[in-house]
């Protein structure tokens, strides 16, 4: 089951605010161009960030103290449409690139000091989003598909 792209943030600086952008070209093995991560031989599981929309909403229904906007979860897509935990250690497309999900993206302690939200990490525990490699390059826009690759 295919899902989009709804939103792209970048984060240029490590506390600095995000960046909306309408796309962005993903690298293999560096990352998302304009991101502070953005360098060649990037660790595999720090290329890409992503996380599902409808998480955020679940948190905010739950507690809106703890609504977070896109750009806010320092995830760099935020998409809609697919179980992202079932991406781990496959591969799939988003835009024109080809990624393999690595691992859970974890909430952590940095999270919850910049948005001043106590809570927010043990809501978005085992949900906080999918952290992947990207095995081929390509432009990332809003609207663009993100689906698994067949098998």
């Amino acid at each position: 089951m295919a899902g989009r792209v709804e939103a792209i943030h970048l984060f240029p600086e490590r506390a600095g605010p995000a960046e909306a952008r309408d796309e962005v070209r993903a690298v293999a093995g560096c990352g998302l161009e304009g991101d502070r991560y953005f360098e060649e031989g990037l660790d595999p599981a720090r290329q890409l960030t992503l996380i599902d929309a409808a998480v955020l909403e679940e948190v905010a229904e739950a507690d809106p103290t703890l609504a977070l906007e896109p750009g806010e979860s320092r995830r760099q897509l935020t998409t809609s449409g697919i179980d992202l935990n079932a991406l781990v250690g496959q591969e799939f497309s988003v835009g024109q690139a080809r990624c393999r999900g690595i691992e859970l993206c974890e909430p952590c302690s940095h999270l919850e000091q910049l948005t001043g939200r106590a809570g927010i990490l043990r809501a978005l525990v085992h949900r906080g989003g999918l952290n992947a490699e990207i095995l081929d390059g390509g432009t990332i826009a809003v609207g663009d598909p993100v689906a698994p690759e067949p098998s």
